[in-house]
């Protein structure tokens, strides 16, 4: 259901990654399906990029991640539950830590919130450490500033050795 102007919004940046069946489409359905999110509306989404793994283990396929920009009238609870709700449609199973996976959607920003809570960090813990979370990040809000981290433009400076590749689509 789209935002009705009642509910105060947030702004909340979410990343997507995928690396097995048809990644590509993976992350298009998540985006739209994002894009039908109760309470929130999609503003944003930046390109498609390819990164190669990080952490154990590495022998997997690459990775497609984006990142999308929503405003929602969902609280940071109900949303990270709507974004578990989304990768469970799209065949998520959760096998061991950093496994493979169709799709992975994590919630990165919350307006300028940090939390530690049990099943939330805000910011998303190792995100200001990820070119495939801080390209994306920079090309759809070139401003942005990760609490507690500073500046996405300064950071991503320190990980220019991560290999990452805007992949065109078309």
């Amino acid at each position: 259901m789209p935002l009705t102007g009642t509910k105060p919004t947030s702004q909340a940046f979410i990343g997507l990654g995928s690396n097995l069946e048809n990644p590509i489409f993976q992350i298009r359905r998540a985006i739209l399906l994002l894009s039908e999110l109760t309470d929130s509306r999609l503003l944003a989404q930046s390109s498609l990029y390819r990164s190669a793994p990080l952490g154990t283990p590495l022998d997997q396929p690459d990775f497609i991640n984006a990142v999308a920009h929503i405003e929602t009238a969902l609280r940071p609870h109900a949303l990270l539950r709507a974004l578990l709700e989304i990768e469970q449609r799209c065949g998520r199973i959760r096998t061991y830590p950093n496994a493979p996976r169709t799709l992975d959607l994590d919630l990165l920003l919350y307006d300028a919130l940090q939390c530690q809570e049990e099943g939330l960090t805000l910011p998303h813990p190792r995100m200001h450490e990820r070119a495939f979370v801080l390209q994306p990040l920079m090309e759809i809000e070139q401003n942005c500033i990760i609490p507690g981290h500073g500046p996405v433009a300064a950071l991503l400076t320190a990980y220019t050795a991560q290999r990452l590749e805007r992949i065109s689509t078309s």
